[in-house]
């Protein structure tokens, strides 16, 4: 979804309260000169247009714009950015970031997707951006992952691995039309982790990739530092030469590069640099309520100790993420998501098994999860759900819920954990899959943990109410329950994705005229659907539509339909309009 008009308006005003006054001064008189000239030129065009409107340069130093942007928008990957700055400077001065790739020596794709506020912090110093968008960061504005709308070749959706098979598949098709133009990847070394970058080096080589440049930031570091440092024997096994260099001095990266772009290939440029603690927080004025995701590590300790049994936890990188330090003993297998099913494959069958990652990773290791749904007992999937800056997948879990021997569950109160983990003793061989929500709310009162796989009404109906009922899952319920704290609602929450509802409540839930259903996931195949088609209910169904964008939470719900006070006005209309009932039975 491009951004509009209204995004950078609604950015300006949530970004006020951190802008020093001259930022505030220099983003009013570009969002003026934006509303004039609007977005029909296409976005980059318009925005390089208004920086030629308003020449003023608050900042010359693109480091010193990497922080700020990051103080505005209060978090981000302001670290990795800065590892990478120099490099990124290089790209510029060897004229790689050319408009549209007209007139560059070779064609540039950004595998470290993430790193895409250093282009933009340094195309503001260069005078072809200005501070507005910057300003608006995770907003719903600027994305910071690599897009082509703001005038990178590729972009980034879900891997980060792709990059690299991106610059792979643009080399092969330069080289098979027989032209001599290199392509030039900037990757990282917790990149080269992912399973997709290994069959893309051997291809490289395998096919005489003579066209291809890989940049390597070599930090030995992801989200924890990796176990070893990158392995520059694998790298010369395949590429004909692999130079290394001070990656923090952008002279140095800038000759050494130039001088690969003129050898032949395929060769790699390892970058020595570092990088701090990963994640940008904005520090708290207050304590800060952790989310349901990084409750995780809590419960899988009080598990342990309920159940006496020993846990081989492990996570692509995503510990902290799940609150497992200091909780519970995991392996990092760092971005090796197809890994860390496989490790599962031969424990003994009577150890409990967890994998720690986000949802939309799983897509890579959808066969190494089946593998598993077929032969592994006693396997618990946390799959976490960020859907914030990074993105996501909108099907992710109606995928895994596909799988033979899979139960995919989103619970939202610790009882609820409980019985996902209890169900799991009770049926070892199969795989219990529970959607971790990276987000912060305050639990019900009243929950499935009774029965995980059926459903409990937050508000009850009365005898007489036949109208409307809604029935929501996992996170959705909370939301719901918020936008219908006034209306009254009969209202019916559900934590599996697929529940197996008891008889008498089928029976009443058929008694209402209209049934809503409500689900923060993407509706194809989803929660919704099983309703309507398990239970030939009458039922409405409400959800994701769209792909999940880049930018932060608050925003995210909004451009889905699923704040609460979209969702309030949802309630009502669907209550009292007949047309409102018939739109949505259309999706």
């Amino acid at each position: 979804m491009g951004a509009r008009l209204a995004d950078f308006e609604r950015a300006v005003v949530t970004s006020a309260p951190h802008l020093t006054p001259a930022e505030s001064a220099v983003v009013q008189r570009e969002l003026s000169e934006l509303r004039a000239l609007g977005l029909r030129d296409g976005l980059l065009a318009t925005m390089r247009r208004v920086a030629t409107a308003v020449p003023d340069r608050l900042y010359e130093d693109s480091a010193e714009v990497l922080l700020r942007m990051h103080e505005i928008a209060g978090s981000g990957n302001l670290q990795s950015c800065l590892s990478s700055l120099p490099t990124v400077r290089a790209c510029f001065d060897l004229g790689l970031m050319a408009s549209s790739g007209v007139g560059a020596p070779a064609d540039l794709i950004v595998g470290r997707g993430h790193i895409a506020p250093s282009f933009y912090a340094e195309q503001y110093v260069r005078g072809t951006l200005p501070f507005l968008p910057l300003a608006a960061l995770h907003q719903g504005g600027l994305t910071g992952v690599v897009h082509q709308d703001w005038g990178f070749r590729n972009t980034m959706r879900y891997s980060l691995g792709v990059g690299l098979a991106q610059a792979v598949s643009r080399a092969w098709e330069v080289k098979r039309r027989g032209d001599a133009r290199k392509v030039v990847c900037l990757a990282g070394d917790g990149e080269l982790h992912e399973g997709v970058t290994f069959e893309c080096v051997r291809f490289a080589d395998e096919a005489g990739l003579d066209n291809l440049v890989m940049v390597v930031d070599a930090n030995d570091k992801g989200i924890e530092p990796l176990l070893k440092p990158l392995n520059r024997d694998y790298l010369r096994s395949y590429f004909r030469t692999v130079a290394e260099i001070d990656g923090r001095d952008c002279a140095t990266v800038r000759a050494a590069l130039a001088d690969l772009l003129d050898a032949p290939g395929p060769t790699a440029l390892v970058c020595r640099t570092h990088k701090d603690g990963h994640s940008f927080r904005r520090p708290a004025t207050s304590a800060v309520k952790p989310s349901f995701a990084a409750t995780g590590g809590r419960r899988l300790a009080e598990l342990r100790q309920r159940s006496g049994r020993e846990l081989a936890v492990f996570t692509a990188d995503l510990a902290a993420r799940f609150g497992l330090p200091g909780q519970v003993p995991y392996q990092n297998v760092g971005l090796a998501e197809s890994l860390s099913i496989g490790l599962t494959l031969s424990l003994p069958a009577e150890h409990l098994k967890v994998v720690a990652t986000d949802a939309m990773y799983y897509m890579d290791s959808l066969s190494m999860l089946t593998e598993a749904s077929t032969s592994v007992r006693n396997l618990l999937v946390l799959a976490g759900r960020n859907w914030a800056a990074w993105g996501g997948s909108a099907n992710a879990y109606n995928l895994l819920g596909l799988i033979a021997n899979t139960r995919v569950y989103e619970p939202i109160t610790a009882a609820e954990f409980q019985a996902c983990t209890d169900r799991l003793e009770r049926l070892p061989s199969t795989v219990h899959v529970l959607s971790m929500v990276d987000a912060r709310f305050e639990e019900p009162t009243v929950d499935c943990s009774a029965d995980i796989d059926d459903g409990v009404w937050l508000d009850a109906p009365e005898a007489d109410d036949v109208d409307v009922a809604v029935v929501s899952f996992g996170y959705a319920s909370t939301l719901v329950a918020e936008a219908n704290a006034s209306l009254g609602i009969p209202h019916l929450h559900c934590a599996a994705l697929n529940p197996v509802l008891r008889e008498e409540l089928v029976e009443r839930l058929s008694r209402f005229r209209h049934v809503l259903s409500v689900e923060y996931n993407g509706v194809r195949g989803g929660f919704g659907e099983w309703l309507r088609n398990r239970y030939l209910l009458p039922v409405a169904v409400h959800g994701v539509e769209a792909d999940i964008d880049n930018c932060v939470h608050d925003i995210q719900l909004q451009r889905h339909g699923m704040s609460p006070a979209q969702l309030r006005d949802l309630l009502v209309s669907f209550g009292n309009s007949e047309e409102a009932r018939y739109a949505i039975a259309r999706t």
